[in-house]
């Protein structure tokens, strides 16, 4: 199956946010060594890279990046999928942006923890909690 990671997701991770990080971890972990296949978009990437850099600096910054790169499918976007984005009723655009990817990529499930940011998706979102639950 092919998932769309929110931010979230991987700062669970990253920064082991109880009690979320078990079930974060659990879906990277089955993204990697199969069965499913996690994306994320391009400005996930930077803005992931900005915020780790913050807090816990630049090298460890640009070690995640690197593992998010080999590891993860880097949607790209372009005029067409920010065009779709727009045309989306969310009320925050990051997320609409994340929506439209998941569609561009093909994706079957959104995973976030705030599903309800995701009401208006045309690809449907659940918890990583969730997703143990189904898979």
């Amino acid at each position: 199956m092919k998932l769309m990671l929110d931010l979230n997701v991987l700062l669970d991770v990253v920064q082991r946010r109880e009690p979320f990080y078990y079930a974060s971890a659990v879906v990277l972990s089955q993204s990697i060594a199969g069965p499913n296949v996690a994306c994320v978009p391009s400005h996930v990437v930077t803005t992931l890279h900005y915020i780790v850099a913050k807090f816990g600096g630049k090298e460890r910054a640009d070690s995640l990046v690197d593992w998010v790169l080999e590891h993860l499918e880097i949607v790209p976007q372009d005029r067409a999928q920010f065009l779709r984005a727009r045309s989306l009723k969310f009320t925050d655009f990051e997320d609409a942006a994340l929506a439209s990817a998941a569609v561009a990529s093909g994706c079957e499930l959104i995973i976030t923890r705030n599903v309800q940011d995701f009401n208006s998706s045309p690809v449907p979102a659940i918890t990583p909690e969730e997703s143990l639950l189904a898979g």
